[in-house]
């Protein structure tokens, strides 16, 4: 039987009211310290697998200062960032004066998973990593905090779903606009509550990735496990254009390769479409209809798209409009006015704007944005990772659990598929499959270079 929201079975809907209540407590699988009277005095031991950027610089120091954690092991394949890393570690600790754990280093991810006295694990790696290295990690009895986006390939999601079901781990994504940024709760919750009146139309505005010609192939730095580094994709010569900085933590090369990263449809795409279904009340949904045209460039190495438009339809016929013409944020659009939301006020070139600038949460007349008598309330955390750490201890749901990661992930990659191939597509949410594409189908998986990829993991799980 269908509920009012579209494509969820009653037992779907049920059980995401349930997950947006924080509800639903999973299997009681904790260490016993973590369990009892004594349960507020301990803390989760935290093993951190990638310490490159956003790793260093977001979620090392977001565990750290949640209060509820101890990082005890990093990993990387770099043997000069995983020594960065503990260093990263200690850091934090010198800054509040306090005296670190002993920290572990490692360069191979399965001797962290081997420790059977680390709780969870934060994962900051490459995209192409992170379905396998999560998948591991459930299955090794950990918890898991996973940057976005969720998966490289909706199969890979489809696995890494399933996984975390049957084990009862607590799985978060990294989506922290839901917690901390406060002005998306809020345009959710207005826009929910009926401020713009019928939702008719979403505009989201992604930024773009710029290209440049490809370098020359370089010597592999000893300091690198290059071969693991690429893991199921394909072998390619190395150069530093392609990974990521030897010196210091720019930006890395990877993000602008679809062997690693599909761009920016997933790199800021993943915050957006997570916040659009969440405002739509769609998150176990999906779009039925995605049409897209993009630039690709030529080069081999930074190769992932550049200018896009997307056009989606989801359920009540909501035309959703994605593109880089838009200023970054999501604006709602109904039959009573709009309200736009994003990180921080943006620019625009638009003469019914005051002063050209959108305000990080703003509309078409303040009235849509005023808080009194707002009816809908949805789940709020003070920090992301946060709202993690204390569902490791509760086994409680947190707000971004990996079936509400997976179908926002789902929307990303579609709309990539819809570019590359630049036609009209018709997406069954139910199905969780393109309806007669045989060659859109094809897409949603990848081939994985012997001997990994989350596919062989999975089919390895499943003999033994």
């Amino acid at each position: 039987m269908k509920t009012p929201n579209s494509n969820l079975t009653r037992r779907e809907f049920g059980r995401l009211s349930l997950l947006a209540a924080g509800t639903i407590a999973l299997p009681n699988i904790i260490p016993a310290r973590l369990r009892g009277a004594s349960a507020p005095s301990n803390r989760v031991r935290v093993g951190h697998i990638g310490c490159g950027r956003i790793g260093r610089d977001h979620d090392m120091p977001s565990v750290f200062h949640s209060g509820l954690a101890d990082i005890v092991a990093v990993c990387d394949l770099d043997s000069k960032r995983a020594a960065d890393g503990k260093k990263r570690v200690e850091g934090l600790h010198a800054e509040k004066g306090t005296k670190p754990s002993q920290i572990s280093v490692f360069g191979d991810y399965r001797e962290l998973l081997a420790r059977k006295d680390i709780d969870a694990v934060a994962i900051s790696t490459p995209d192409h990593w992170h379905a396998e290295l999560a998948l591991a990690a459930v299955y090794a009895g950990k918890d898991v905090y996973l940057q976005k986006p969720m998966t490289m390939t909706h199969a890979e999601g489809i696995l890494l779903r399933t996984a975390v079901e049957k084990t009862g781990r607590i799985f978060q994504l990294g989506s922290q606009q839901r917690c901390n940024y406060s002005q998306f709760r809020k345009a959710c919750e207005m826009v929910r509550s009926g401020r713009v009146g019928r939702v008719k139309r979403v505009e989201i505005g992604l930024p773009i990735d710029p290209t440049a010609p490809d370098d020359a192939p370089q010597p592999v730095p000893a300091n690198l496990d290059y071969e693991r580094w690429l893991g199921p994709t394909a072998n390619a010569s190395y150069t530093e254009q392609r990974v990521h900085p030897q010196k210091g933590y720019g930006r890395p090369g990877w993000l602008r390769n679809d062997a690693y990263c599909l761009g920016m449809i997933t790199g800021w795409g993943a915050h957006h479409y997570d916040i659009l279904h969440w405002a739509l009340d769609c998150e176990l949904g999906g779009p039925s209809r995605i049409e897209g045209k993009a630039d690709f460039p030529k080069n081999k190495i930074w190769n992932v798209h550049g200018a896009y438009n997307i056009h989606l339809t989801y359920p009540g016929g909501v035309d959703v409009r994605v593109s880089d013409k838009f200023p970054n944020g999501l604006k709602f659009i109904g039959d009573e006015g709009w309200i736009f939301v994003s990180r921080g006020s943006v620019s625009v070139k638009d003469p019914a704007v005051p002063k050209g600038r959108l305000r990080p949460l703003d509309a078409s007349n303040d009235k849509l944005i005023d808080p009194k008598g707002v009816t809908v309330e949805l789940p709020r955390s003070e920090e992301h990772h946060l709202n993690w750490l204390e569902c490791v201890r509760s086994r409680k749901t947190p707000l971004v659990p990996a079936p509400v990661a997976h179908r926002g992930n789902a929307a990303c990659i579609v709309s990539w598929i819809a570019m590359k191939l630049g036609r009209p597509l018709t997406w069954d949410p139910k199905a969780e499959k393109f309806v007669g594409d045989a060659e859109a189908n094809a897409m949603l998986a990848r081939p994985e270079r012997e001997p990994y990829g989350a596919t062989r993991l999975a089919a390895k799980r499943g003999r033994t």
